[in-house]
C-alpha cells in the first residue's frame, strides 16, 4: 500500500488504533462478527484510562519541549528501522518490483539519511509503502478469524497479531543485534507517535458515540484499505452505502480524515513501532 510522506501523518500508531476492514485478496469479509466483544471492551476501557492518565499527558508534555522538526526526524528514524518488514512482505505478496524499490529506499535512508532521520529517499522519488505479515496472510486468503483489542497497543485480530514476531525479527534493531536498544526505542516511538496524533485522538472523543464500536469498525475498514492497496470493487463499496444515522455520519467524518488525512493537513502515513 502506498504511503504519503508528510511527517505529521504519524497517524500511524493511531492508524493501528483506527484502521479498516480485514479481507482476503478478492474482497471484503462479509460482516465479520466480534465473538470476543466482552473481553475486547474491557481491554478498550483499560486502554482509554491508561491514555488519559499516562500516555496523553506525557505526549502533550513531549510536544511542548520537542520542536516539530525533531519529532519529524524521530518519526522518520523509527519508520526506517522497521522498514525491512515492508520489504519482506512486498516479496511474500509477489510485489517484486515494489520490493526492489523499497529495498533501495531502505539503503538510501539508512546511509545518506543518517539511519533514517532524514527521509532522503522520498526526496529522490522513492515512495513509501505499507505492508505487513497480516496483510500478506490476507492476500493469500486468511480472514481475520476474530477481532482483538490488545491492552494499550489497540486493535488487531487473530490474523494480524502474527505480525508481531515477524516485525520484530525484521527490524533493524534485531538484524543488527542491538536488542539493548529495543526498550528505549520502543518508549521513544510510543511517546512520539502518540504526540503526533493528539488531534485525531481528541476528534475521536468528540465524534464517536461508542468509542469501542467506532475503533473496531475503523480498524477493519482501514485494514481492508491497506490489503487491497486502496482498491475496492463496486460490490465492496456497496457495503458502505445506504442510509446513515447521525452516529454513522459522525463516524464517517473521522473515517474520511483517516482515509484522506492530507485533506486535514495530517498526511497519510501509518507509523507504529514493530507493528507494520
Amino acid at each position: 500500500m502506498r504511503r504519503t510522506s508528510t511527517p505529521r501523518a504519524a497517524a500511524a500508531v493511531f492508524a493501528v488504533v483506527l484502521a479498516a476492514a480485514s479481507t482476503a485478496g478478492s474482497g471484503l469479509e462479509r460482516e465479520p462478527g466480534d465473538p470476543l466483544e466482552s473481553v475486547n471492551r474491557m481491554s478498550h476501557r483499560f486502554s482509554l484510562v491508561v491514555d488519559r492518565v499516562l500516555l496523553g499527558p506525557i505526549a502533550r508534555g513531549y510536544v511542548r519541549v520537542t520542536p516539530a522538526p525533531v519529532r519529524a526526524g524521530i518519526t522518520n528514524f523509527i519508520d526506517n528501522i522497521t522498514y525491512p518488514n515492508v520489504i519482506l512482505n512486498d516479496f511474500l505478496q509477489g510485489k517484486f518490483e515494489q520490493g526492489l524499490t523499497d529495498s533501495m529506499r531502505f539503503v538510501v535512508n539508512t546511509t545518506f539519511g543518517l539511519v533514517g532521520f532524514i527521509d532522503f529517499a522520498s526526496a529522490i522519488g522513492l515512495e513509501k509503502h505499507d505492508e505487513d505479515f497480516g496483510q500478506t496472510l490476507a492476500v493469500w486468503g486468511l480472514k481475520e478469524v476474530a477481532y482483538l483489542e490488545l491492552p494499550v497497543v489497540g486493535p488487531s485480530s487473530v490474523r494480524d497479531v502474527s505480525n508481531f514476531p515477524v516485525a520484530w525479527q525484521t527490524s533493524l534493531i534485531a538484524l543488527a543485534d542491538l536488542s539493548g536498544l529495543a526498550l528505549p526505542v520502543a518508549i521513544l516511538a510510543a511517546v512520539n507517535t502518540r504526540a503526533n496524533v493528539n488531534g485525531l485522538v481528541e476528534m475521536r472523543e468528540r465524534v464517536a458515540l461508542d468509542s469501542y464500536v467506532f475503533t473496531r469498525e475503523s480498524y477493519r475498514r482501514r485494514r481492508n484499505h491497506l490489503i487491497l492497496d486502496g482498491e475496492l470493487s463496486d460490490e465492496d463499496e456497496d457495503l458502505y452505502s445506504g442510509p446513515y444515522s447521525e452516529r454513522d455520519r459522525r463516524q464517517e467524518l473521522l473515517l474520511s480524515v483517516l482515509h484522506d488525512p492530507g485533506g486535514a493537513g495530517l498526511g497519510g502515513r501509518r507509523h507504529d513501532l514493530f507493528l507494520r
